[in-house]
């Protein structure tokens, strides 16, 4: 038994949990992430998909998981700073009950248009849609998501009347594709191809410096909002308790995977970010600070 309990990490399969559908950016990150670590580290690093509860069911899962390891978890924004404000009496609280390990992407939102929308600048849109209350109609990925409310901030910040229409995730992209509305804050890797296609035109992006995915549209902030901010992210988390020694080499192994897929991370519409697990850390406290104070605004609740 003392040799097994002295078998150096990972010793074995590494579940990697992910809170989401396949297919969509947190499990596209994460296998591209995860593909890297199952070479390096000698052990399968495998991915199980628990989509539900916007994130919630997956959460608690690795919340409850044995803190040795071996149940890890790639999660983002949603439920790690927004569904503890979102969601009443979550029973867990993910940032004390989780610890970070290390970030692996900023992905911001980009604001597409359907091409039938006559705007193709920041203030061309910001024109149209007060000089048309009522007309513009947004989708999003669900209330309370950083869809929902990026376009809540931009329509609070510029005073248009502009209606929110949530849907379940990739629904939303196909009825704007249609149409059915007019425009959306969508994460880049769910648009890009659209976009390079012509199908959608990219208005503005939401982070603070512009994407190196799409450097030629231009952010949100730089347009006259300065402090707008907001989009996904990306990370690993373990359960509180996991040893010191298995986070570092997690730590150290994520960051030594990320240079080789920087290219495709690009192309496929994510900012490459590494970094310490103080610093994801202490980013992912900011980003439940802000946008605790934006959902309360907004008065978006989830059962």
């Amino acid at each position: 038994m003392q040799a097994a309990a002295q078998s150096p990490y990972p010793s074995k399969p590494v579940r990697v949990v992910v809170a989401f559908t396949a297919g969509g950016t947190t499990d596209i990150l994460a296998r591209a992430v995860t593909q890297q670590l199952s070479e390096k580290l000698g052990q399968p690093f495998v991915i199980d998909n628990k989509p539900g509860g916007g994130g919630n069911i997956g959460t608690e899962f690795v919340v409850r998981a044995p803190a040795d390891g071996y149940t890890l978890i790639v999660n983002s924004v949603g439920p790690m700073a927004v569904n503890q404000t979102l969601y009443k009496n979550l029973p867990y609280d993910p940032l004390a009950d989780l610890v970070p390990v290390v970030q692996i992407a900023d992905v911001p939102n980009v604001l597409v248009v359907n091409p039938a929308v006559p705007a193709r600048t920041l203030e061309e849109f910001i024109a149209y849609a007060k000089a048309n209350p009522g007309k513009l109609n947004y989708g999003s990925t669900g209330i309370g998501t950083s869809s929902h409310l990026s376009s809540y901030m931009l329509g609070k910040r510029v005073g248009a009347d502009m209606l929110h229409v949530p849907y379940k995730g990739a629904n939303a992209l196909n009825d704007l594709l249609a149409g059915r509305v007019q425009f959306m804050f969508a994460t880049i890797p769910s648009v890009i191809s659209h976009i390079k296609a012509g199908k959608l035109r990219a208005i503005a992006v939401s982070s603070q410096k512009r994407s190196r995915s799409l450097p030629d549209v231009p952010t949100v902030a730089e347009k006259g909002f300065a402090d707008f901010s907001a989009g996904s992210w990306f990370g690993f988390f373990a359960p509180k308790g996991t040893p010191a020694q298995v986070l570092a080499l997690l730590n150290k192994s994520v960051n030594d995977a990320l240079p080789p897929l920087e290219a495709q991370m690009i192309r496929e519409g994510a900012d490459p970010v590494g970094g310490t697990p103080e610093q994801f850390g202490k980013f992912t406290r900011q980003e439940y600070e802000k946008w605790k104070a934006i959902v309360r605004e907004s008065g978006a609740t989830a059962e």
